[in-house]
């Protein structure tokens, strides 16, 4: 073990800070003496004076070799890992340069449907063949849940070309997977397993399960430090930890999707959050269990909202949440989960993270009090309690349902090949049998009835009409009345089932 009080990169700019330089460098503001009088009152002197570049004896990200160097090391000894890179472009760029380390254009990759967009972001530079497999539905609360581990091995017991597996763990609504038991899966494949772990930091502190990605097995995994844990909105980490994995690889792809400008607050604050974990992560992580169980408590007094816990998510086998993610709703049909979001802040000062039709999410964390734990709650209580018919569920019908569930299309064009195709808006009603050219996600439950490259069936045709006619919400189209979508303008296709 590392010695984990040390903070090299803070250290290093709060010496050059000390030494008083004469600047010739950027950035522009010079330690805030050219900045705006707004600005400098609002964000204060001293984040000027920390906004720094490559200066003497502050290192290089993309080739670090000194106090980044040992920030880094520093944190992938404290995560379990081989080595850790500081992401400044958010775990976005995390994802996409875990696909572009492992698959190259034209191999497979298995994907979730529920992944995130920056997945779709990794295929469209890798040129790699997403193969497609569909996380478990939690039918009672309208929303992707994990990914079952036979799901994986069916996948790679029935396509041996796939060279590596994606993962969502947590999702959004704080849902795990059971990675020790896929990456034992994938390792006896001979496939590396890579891990979206943007909502999951903090859970490397926790005593109980589910622990952590790299912890668990995975092989490589992008976290976002700024989402659970102490560090600036942007600022993430990518770990490796196996044989299967090329580290040079990764640290190439790294450089093709990461800023050449990086942000020494980010980083420096990647160095704090480190710091303070290794400090004191298995109490502050104990303190925001304790806020976030009190939450539940409080919320299921409510009279009207329900709360998601691992016994009513009626999954097909044990599930396992994040503790200090709290899933809630109004079983009002009355009140949307946007709606309860918009008016717990219009009406009583409390902001959440995430709505969908049906449902809101709040986190918790350390930085959390008693009193905002009361405040959620009591607003909560006021809502529902001036809001009549309080009997029936907000969320979607079985007829719903049924039109957002059907079979995945077929996957016709990579995802990298449609995207550099010439598009064109086509009429939903004349759709059809063409190729798509973008996605189209109802959101919940955050599925995707269509990915560019894939062919338009009178199913999803179907859904997307039926998304139109209910107003659902939707990502990802151009048209956001669906009155069109964008299709590939000409394509020729393949003999025998290949993908273009």
């Amino acid at each position: 073990m590392l010695d984990q009080s040390r903070t090299p990169l803070l250290d290093a700019i709060k010496k050059f800070q000390e030494e008083d330089p004469a600047y010739f460098r950027i950035p522009g503001h010079r330690f805030d003496r050219g900045t705006d009088e707004k600005a400098r009152k609002l964000l204060g002197r001293k984040a000027f004076c920390a906004d720094l570049t490559e200066a003497e004896g502050l290192d290089d990200l993309h080739q670090p070799e000194g106090v980044i160097y040992q920030a880094e090391a520093l944190a992938a000894d404290l995560f379990g890992s081989d080595c850790c890179w500081f992401l400044v472009n958010g775990t976005t760029c995390g994802n996409e340069a875990m696909i572009l380390a492992t698959v190259r254009e034209g191999e497979k990759i298995l994907v979730p449907r529920n992944a995130h967009k920056s997945v779709l972001m990794g295929l469209v530079l890798s040129g790699a063949v997403p193969v497609w497999m569909q996380p478990e539905y939690l039918e009672s609360w309208n929303i992707s849940g994990a990914v079952r581990p036979e799901t994986v091995e069916e996948a790679l017991n029935r396509d041996s070309g796939i060279r590596a597996v994606f993962l969502v763990s947590p999702t959004y609504y704080g849902i795990c997977s059971d990675i020790r038991k896929i990456a034992d899966i994938c390792h006896a494949h001979g496939v590396p397993l890579l891990v979206d772990e943007a909502h999951g930091a903090h859970l490397y502190f926790s005593e109980s399960r589910p622990g952590g990605a790299i912890a668990l097995g995975a092989d490589l995994c992008a976290q976002s430090t700024h989402k659970t844990l102490g560090s600036f909105t942007q600022s993430s980490m990518l770990h490796l930890k196996s044989s299967l994995v090329n580290r040079n690889r990764v640290e190439e792809s790294l450089k093709l999707v990461m800023s050449t400008s990086p942000s020494y607050l980010l980083m420096a604050s990647l160095d704090g959050a480190r710091h303070q974990m290794a400090e004191e992560g298995g109490k502050l992580f104990s303190q925001a269990e304790s806020l976030a169980r009190k939450a539940r408590e409080l919320l299921c007094e409510v009279p009207g909202i329900s709360v998601l816990t691992e016994d009513n998510a009626h999954s097909r086998g044990k599930i396992s949440l994040d503790p200090l993610r709290v899933v809630f709703r109004a079983e009002s049909p009355k009140i949307r989960g946007y709606q309860l979001q918009d008016r717990l802040f219009a009406e009583e000062l409390v902001s959440t993270e995430l709505a969908d039709e049906n449902n809101v999410v709040a986190v918790i964390t350390w930085g959390n009090t008693e009193e905002d734990i009361r405040r959620l709650a009591e607003a909560a209580d006021d809502i529902v309690s001036m809001t009549p018919d309080i009997t029936g569920n907000s969320y979607q019908t079985e007829e719903e349902r049924q039109n957002l569930s059907f079979r995945i299309p077929e996957q016709v064009m990579t995802p990298r090949r449609a995207w550099m195709s010439q598009s064109k808006a086509c009429y939903l009603e004349m759709a059809e049998g063409q190729v798509c050219a973008e996605s189209v996600i109802p959101y919940p439950p955050g599925i995707p009835i269509l990915y560019p490259g894939e062919r338009i069936t009178r199913e999803a045709a179907e859904a997307v009409r039926f998304c139109r006619d209910h107003r659902l919400h939707l990502h990802g189209c151009a048209d956001t009345t669906l009155r069109t979508l964008q299709v590939v303008t000409a394509y020729a296709g393949k003999e025998g089932g290949q993908i273009d």
